[in-house]
């Protein structure tokens, strides 16, 4: 089905060659979940319940797109990077706040 060297690394590191149905499922999990962490790190703001799960029904949706594309693309390694980058932001962004409040 897929050559080595074809599938991304984490296509790879989940074995979507040799065991599709649990690879896609680990790939889309994944996926999943680091798409919920973007998202509340960098663009969540307060919202109503029905309207969060309007937001979260469509993201899962659109992972599963991007599911397709990880085979071949770096989409889980570009959203472990925006997860970090975000997470060294608020955490920069609670000490500067942090240290405004005890000057």
């Amino acid at each position: 089905m897929f050559k080595v060297g074809q599938l991304s690394y984490f296509a790879e590191l989940f074995r979507v060659d040799q065991n599709p149905e649990l690879g896609m499922r680990l790939l889309y999990i994944s996926i999943l979940l680091l798409s919920i962490l973007v998202y509340k790190l960098g663009f969540a703001k307060k919202l109503p319940l029905l309207k969060s799960v309007v937001i979260y029904i469509f993201l899962a949706i659109g992972c599963s797109i991007l599911t397709l594309l990880a085979l071949r693309l770096p989409v889980v390694e570009g959203l472990v990077v925006a997860s970090l980058v975000l997470i060294i932001y608020k955490v920069r962004l609670y000490q500067s706040k942090k240290e405004g409040s005890n000057a």
